[in-house]
């Protein structure tokens, strides 16, 4: 007699089939080892019901690899650190900045640009081989929740109104060559046949293939500080309120200003280590 093939339900209510592969490959990306993968996959194929979530099932996975890794759990929980980036959208911006500098950009966050209309404040301007690039960073809190092609419409008309007032002054210094907008969620089609046709760079947690935010972040590997799966909830927003948005840069200094116990400091240390690929 065959196995009962378990159904999942995704976010929209869909259910699909379990798909094991899928299960491993996000565990093998997280750098899990091989004998770990098959104890965590065996262990919620055992869990496992029909109807589960597809959010339960991750929870499981994660809570399970954490016992055996921080740092693998940091990683595996990447794109549910960056929604922990919230509430407010400052902090997902600065990490955008980040990772932008990291590829050889001149960054500046939250600028006034003086527009042939309206005055507009630009997430994020990036600047490359004397191109200018004008970066609107859309942060939502829930994961279900997608950029639609207002967005687009929107993004495009701004950067339109700052285009003509360029042409009036003739400034290179106001000159923007690109609209980028950045998402952690995603981008419904007609959000992405817009900007195409619109000439806008649109960048969201998978797309496109080569360049999506998740790609960026793992060559990069600049983690934000929410993905320290050894420091609480309250405790990473204290370290955000401190404008610390990366681990790489995150100290003793800033752990003690925020009130964590000292005798956890080599712990938390350790996974920043192991995040950024220093086993040291």
């Amino acid at each position: 007699m065959e196995d009962k093939i378990i159904q999942v339900r995704k976010r929209s209510g869909e259910k699909v089939p379990f798909n094991t592969d899928k299960l491993k490959l996000s565990l093998e990306r997280s750098g899990a080892g091989d004998a770990d993968i098959l104890k965590i996959v065996e262990a919620v194929q055992n869990r496992l019901f029909d109807g589960i979530s597809t959010h339960k099932v991750y929870q499981l996975a994660y809570s399970l690899l954490r016992k055996r890794s921080n740092s693998a759990a940091g990683k595996y929980r990447l794109k549910k650190a960056i929604f922990d980036l919230g509430p407010t959208g400052y902090p997902f911006e600065r990490f955008i900045g980040e990772l932008l500098k990291y590829q050889g950009y001149e960054v500046k966050v939250g600028q006034m640009v003086k527009g042939h209309c309206v005055d507009h404040e630009v997430d994020v301007v990036a600047e490359k081989e004397n191109k200018k690039f004008m970066i609107e960073c859309k942060f939502h809190q829930d994961p279900g929740r997608k950029s639609d092609v207002k967005v687009s419409l929107y993004i495009h008309s701004r950067f339109m109104d700052i285009e003509r007032q360029w042409k009036k002054q003739a400034d290179e210094k106001t000159h923007f060559h690109q609209g980028w907008i950045v998402t952690n969620t995603r981008f419904t089609e007609d959000a992405v046949r817009y900007g195409k046709c619109a000439g806008l760079q649109l960048i969201s947690w998978d797309y496109p293939e080569q360049g999506s935010l998740k790609q960026r972040i793992d060559i990069s590997r600049l983690h934000p500080v929410t993905a320290l799966s050894s420091l609480s909830k309250n405790e990473k927003q204290q370290i955000l309120d401190m404008d610390i948005v990366l681990c790489r840069n995150l100290n003793e200094g800033h752990l003690l200003k925020a009130r964590i116990r000292q005798n956890r400091f080599k712990t938390i240390m350790q996974e920043v280590k192991e995040l950024l690929g220093d086993k040291g």
